[in-house]
């Protein structure tokens, strides 16, 4: 009878917790967001790359975009959270020749801070600036990068941020 009750009380306390838990399931998933499709175009390279997108001075690469243009923050998944919630992401740009990379970004589908940026430097290649992005909140984001004052190599991209769940277990606070 015990046994009968409890399996009961928990089937009536799924019912009601699971749209909570599709919702959180879904932070971030069905935002409208017109993602950058990857042009292949690496610095010093006249083969396509595939998942890089770049122009001639500055690409985010050698890793590329996340597939399907979308930056997945799931449990025991890639990335870190910050105290404050911010999602973490690792991503490497490759840069034409030395300088330094400015990135800054804007959320598209809804309010939110701006993209924070921690830029590091490579030890073995000085064209390669791996980085840290710091989106605020999940949605749509344009992330745009650029070496110095040269403006020719702006490169903007547009990626989804989506958070399953409590999103990754690592923590991190760069900068």
């Amino acid at each position: 009878m015990r046994l009968s009750v409890c399996i009961i009380l928990a089937s009536a306390i799924g019912v009601w917790y699971s749209p909570l838990i599709a919702l959180q399931a879904q932070e971030g998933t069905e935002v409208p967001c017109n993602v950058t499709v990857p042009n292949g175009v690496m610095p010093g390279s006249t083969e396509p790359q595939k998942g890089i997108h770049g122009n001639r001075l500055l690409a985010v690469g050698p890793f590329g975009l996340w597939p399907n243009g979308t930056v997945i923050f799931k449990p025991r998944g890639a990335g870190f959270l910050t105290r404050d919630g911010s999602l973490v992401m690792k991503f490497g740009w490759t840069l034409s020749s030395s300088g330094k990379l400015h990135v800054t970004g804007r959320r598209l589908d809804g309010d939110a801070p701006p993209l924070r940026a921690s830029i590091g430097n490579s030890l073995d290649d000085p064209n390669f600036k791996p980085s840290f992005l710091i989106f605020p909140t999940p949605g749509c984001w344009e992330v745009s990068g650029k070496i110095g004052d040269i403006e020719d190599s702006k490169l903007t991209f547009v990626t989804r941020v989506v958070k399953i769940g409590e999103g990754p277990s690592g923590r991190l606070d760069p900068n």
